[in-house]
């Protein structure tokens, strides 16, 4: 059993411009498997860097037990290094050979150390992670990014390592490799810290971190857990909120009346006193009590109104920013059965070669479906949705497009002016709209104010993706059919219920490719194709 350990002791990290990311942050992880979650930029990968000694700290410290591993998001390799050496068994597999082929210097046993069975176990860990077909001599450059995800983290794991960081391992993998993934993480004896937006990864693990700049918050259970436990913290804090608001409005009524009674009490004392004629030093002397009296009974009001208003912020800061699209995009409606899109024999040819099977592939969408489009990676789904839009012309088969305007989101988001701001690009989509109606709909996509006058390039990527969407569903005339390639990734976990939450309301047909099967199911997908060996074929739902 590892009994790797990780502990962070009051520790504040700063970037060179003194922007702020962590202070005084103290927690301790011990053995088994926490998600790491936190919108994007709060500083999920850099705590997992300064875990692994890349990044030191401003104040603080870092005190890792046990062997560490750890698996970047961009991992530093170069093209031309062999698998072997990216697992780090290539010395100690040349001197196997050595040895064996008759070479028994001791610098030989030396490197081999006590790993004599490290072919054996390299190529068990290369199965596991559905990479049992490659060669230990293959260069880099011949393999896809999903394909060296998972040899850097073959690469962590043959270091057999007690603490095990990693950060969004999923990205650019398919489903068969996710699977894959997910069955060796569950297998994993030690400390486990994951940063993901991949659900299914998270509802895997024992526990979540939800980050702030000052401190973990721990939540027992998976993600579901995690999402069940912060809903129900938002609806006690949105009553608190209320309650808090009603106290207010009440002292401060109360104070009102309270002057009130004091003015009235104060005027008829003066009448009181000059009807009974007494000297004016005995009556200033009563009237200056009457007022201390007031302002005594006034300060006390006063006091309960501010402390109402203390809780009432103290309420509010305990909700959380609000992180739903809720809106109705009416034009985007397709009737039942109506033809979008119609390709029959559809080829495509790179290099030379055919990309689909022979005689093509056929598709069609109709009416409002709702298409998830699946299979490995280099399958030529991307290309599919390119002969879609008309990007790329087929070379062979026939297409034929309906009357209804086509939109597509790509994961790149590169769809707007970088200079522009998001009013003004969302203005270049929507001129016939007026300006308070395009306010409102920015409103509704949470750009509110000064937000909705940013240039677009200075967005996070949430924000990019809520202006894309903006501009894309709103957009005149509106899109009948959209088409999304792997539109979550790269997306944190708020982005892609805001993501969601959009495309609930949108009432067209849209074809996305995606290998979040979570996602998929959230988004209401009713068909499911999946592009295998160059051949298109209707399959049932996954389960998830």
């Amino acid at each position: 059993m590892s009994h790797g350990t990780v502990v962070c002791s009051r520790l504040s990290f700063a970037w060179p411009d003194d922007t702020p990311v962590f202070h005084d942050l103290s927690f301790t992880l011990t053995a088994g498997s926490t998600g790491l979650v936190a919108p994007n930029g709060a500083g999920k990968s850099t705590l997992l860097k300064l875990i692994a000694g890349e990044l030191r700290p401003s104040a603080g410290s870092v005190t890792v037990t046990g062997t560490l591993g750890y698996l970047p998001q961009s991992l530093p390799l170069t093209g031309e290094l062999s698998v072997a050496e990216v697992l780090g068994v290539a010395e100690v597999i040349r001197a196997l050979d050595a040895v064996e082929s008759g070479d028994v210097r001791e610098e030989h046993f030396t490197t081999i150390g006590d790993d004599w069975d490290v072919e054996e176990r390299t190529r068990a860990q290369l199965d596991r992670l559905g990479l049992g077909a490659l060669a230990l001599d293959r260069r880099l450059s011949t393999l896809s990014g999903g394909q060296i995800v998972s040899l850097g983290l073959a690469a962590q794991l043959l270091r057999r390592p007690d603490v095990l960081l990693l950060d969004e391992p999923t990205n650019n993998l398919d489903r068969d490799a996710r699977h894959q993934l997910y069955d060796v993480l569950a297998d994993f004896p030690g400390l486990l810290l994951v940063v993901a937006h991949d659900r299914a990864l998270l509802d895997r693990v024992d526990g979540i971190a939800e980050l702030g700049s000052d401190r973990l918050r721990w939540y027992g259970g998976n993600f579901t857990a995690y999402e069940e436990a912060v809903r129900a913290e938002q609806e006690v804090a949105e009553k608190n909120v209320r309650n808090a608001e009603q106290e207010l409005k009440r002292e401060k009524r109360e104070l009102q009346q309270a002057r009130e009674r004091a003015e009235r009490r104060a005027g008829n004392a003066a009448r009181n006193l000059a009807s009974a004629g007494l000297p004016r030093i005995f009556a200033g002397t009563m009237k200056r009590g009457a007022q201390e009296s007031a302002g005594r009974a006034g300060q006390v009001h006063a006091s309960r109104v501010g402390e109402a208003r203390a809780r009432l912020d103290e309420a509010g800061r305990a909700l959380r920013e609000e992180q739903l699209i809720v809106l109705d995009l009416p034009d985007t409606q397709v009737p039942a059965g109506r033809d979008l899109f119609l390709g029959t024999g559809m080829q495509v040819r790179h290099d030379g070669k055919d990309v689909f099977a022979a005689g093509g592939v056929d598709l069609s969408v109709r009416g409002p479906e709702r298409i998830a489009l699946t299979g490995p990676n280099g399958g030529g789904k991307t290309t599919l949705l390119r002969l879609i839009t008309g990007e790329l012309a087929p070379a062979g088969g026939e297409i034929r497009r309906g009357d209804g305007r086509i939109a597509s989101l790509s994961q790149r988001l590169d769809l707007l002016d970088l200079d522009r701001s998001v009013a003004e690009n969302f203005a270049s989509f929507a001129p016939e709209r007026s300006d308070a109606e395009r306010m409102n709909l920015l409103a509704r996509f949470l750009f509110r104010g000064p937000r909705a006058h940013l240039p677009v390039g200075v967005l996070s990527g949430g924000e990019r993706l809520r202006a894309t969407l903006a501009c894309v569903l709103c957009a005149e005339p509106a899109p009948q059919l959209l088409l999304l390639d792997e539109p979550t990734n790269n997306l944190d976990l708020v982005s892609v219920g805001q993501l969601e939450s959009a495309l609930d309301s949108y009432r067209g047909a849209f074809v996305v490719v995606s290998h979040d099967e979570r996602f998929l199911t959230e988004i209401g997908v009713n068909r499911w194709l999946r592009l295998d060996g160059g051949t298109l074929r209707e399959t049932a739902a996954p389960e998830v």
